[in-house]
């Protein structure tokens, strides 16, 4: 949500940071409501005094006798507060008017992130690895001999319908490893606390992590209105909502492994083969709460938290930031790490960190005190993928690939694989 004494004060760069999204301007329509809004206000409250001083005069014309000022009087204070009833109808129609508006106008950029229209113009800023050089042509993930078995596409459209795979034995268990690695990694080694919270959440959950009101069609609601969690950043994020945290409370680091939920709206004919693109699957993510001078440095170590977790599975991977027209509606800067995947010859994304600055912070009024007694400011808010659970094991079965159709696999895996780091081409861990 952005600042609507920010717009009043600067109304041209407002315009000037969603112009660099490609957005038209929104600053003249946004302080005609604001403007509107107020008009009201001051009306009603003008409106409220008058009504309160005929109030007292009322009593004095009765004991005057003064029959006709009394009456006068009356018929005043009775006027005074319909008009006071339907200005601050007025006034609150409009406030939910310019909130709505407000809630649907996507983030301001850093002034560090590069404009663009799209994808092309992310910039890579780092890059690890180097792609393996196969002597056969690497299949894909769905391909290799050892996984097909245990990669159950037809069951998953059975069950669910399209975009759903069911896992089994050596590459289910493959998957979980992959989870409980990142998981124990993040809270042994990089300082979150785990957390289990619920996959289903209210309106005012999604609403203040900015899923809501602008991107209902992309999630899962049930027929008694809960939502599905796109990911685990609503429901950790959402925790500080509403609260006055000290400043040393602050970070707040958290992780999570969950199920996610998302309908893919707009993605048809994307990514149909295999488990890239699917409608329920499992991410560990990170969230971090912040005070604001601390949030830009928090960005670049979560970010090192998921780059750490790529270089220890051995997966090749490049760093890109996001370009001003490829960022998502919530984020001031997003950086994108994409594995190497060579059955696709392409690298992918992984995972998201992004900063939202205080964005969601005000959505869901989470505020800090800077120091005892002072003001309470808003906190910023980040969060990113530590990592896409099914991504990951993509990546690791395409790299580890062998020309028999077996896989070998990362090392580091072996204490959640009993030491067995082989996926045999009959699909067995050995």
């Amino acid at each position: 949500m952005h600042d609507i004494r920010a717009i009043r004060d600067n109304p041209e760069a407002f315009d000037a940071a969603l112009a660099r999204r490609g957005e038209a301007p929104m600053a003249a329509a946004v302080l005609d409501l604001d403007s509107a809004r107020r008009e009201r206000i001051a009306a009603s409250e003008a409106a409220q005094a008058e009504q309160n001083k005929a109030s007292k005069e009322v009593g004095a014309a009765k004991a005057r006798g003064e029959e006709a000022e009394f009456e006068r009087l009356r018929a005043l204070v009775a006027e005074k507060k319909a008009e006071v009833a339907a200005l601050a109808a007025e006034a609150k129609d409009l406030d939910a008017k310019l909130t709505d508006m407000l809630a649907r106008i996507a983030n301001a950029p850093a002034d560090d992130v590069p404009d663009g229209a799209d994808e092309t113009g992310n910039v890579e800023v780092n890059r690890w690895g180097a792609p393996r050089a196969f002597g056969f042509t690497p299949r894909e993930h769905f391909e290799i001999a050892g996984v097909a078995a245990s990669m159950d596409f037809e069951m998953g459209a059975k069950i669910s319908g399209s975009r759903f795979v069911v896992l089994t034995g050596a590459v289910a268990r493959i998957h979980r490893a992959l989870a409980q690695f990142m998981l124990d990694t993040h809270i042994a080694e990089n300082g979150l606390t785990e957390v289990n919270p619920p996959v289903l959440v209210r309106d005012e959950a999604m609403y203040g992590t900015d899923k809501l009101p602008k991107f209902g069609d992309d999630s899962y609601q049930t027929t008694n209105d809960w939502w599905l969690v796109p990911t685990s950043e609503v429901p950790l994020t959402y925790s500080v909502a509403g609260e006055i945290l000290e400043a040393d409370a602050l970070p707040i680091r958290m992780t999570a492994h969950t199920l996610c939920f998302r309908s893919e709206a707009g993605s048809a004919g994307k990514d149909t083969a295999g488990m890239l693109r699917q409608h329920q699957f499992e991410k560990v993510e990170m969230v971090s709460i912040t005070r604001p001078e601390e949030s830009d440095a928090e960005q670049k170590r979560m970010l090192r938290c998921a780059e750490d977790l790529l270089e220890r599975l051995g997966l090749p991977y490049r760093t890109v930031v996001l370009c001003t027209g490829d960022m998502g509606f919530g984020a001031r800067r997003t950086y994108d790490i994409e594995a190497w995947l060579p059955g696709q010859d392409a690298y992918r994304e992984i995972s998201s960190v992004s900063t939202t600055g205080d964005f969601q912070a005000r959505r869901m009024n989470a505020r800090f005190r800077p120091e005892p007694g002072a003001k309470p400011e808003f906190v910023h808010t980040l969060n990113g993928s530590g990592l896409a659970v099914g991504r990951c094991l993509i990546a690791v079965l395409e790299n580890g690939q062998q020309a028999d159709g077996s896989v070998t696999l990362p090392e580091v895996l072996a204490p959640w694989l009993g030491g067995k780091l082989t996926l045999t081409a009959d699909g067995a861990l050995a």
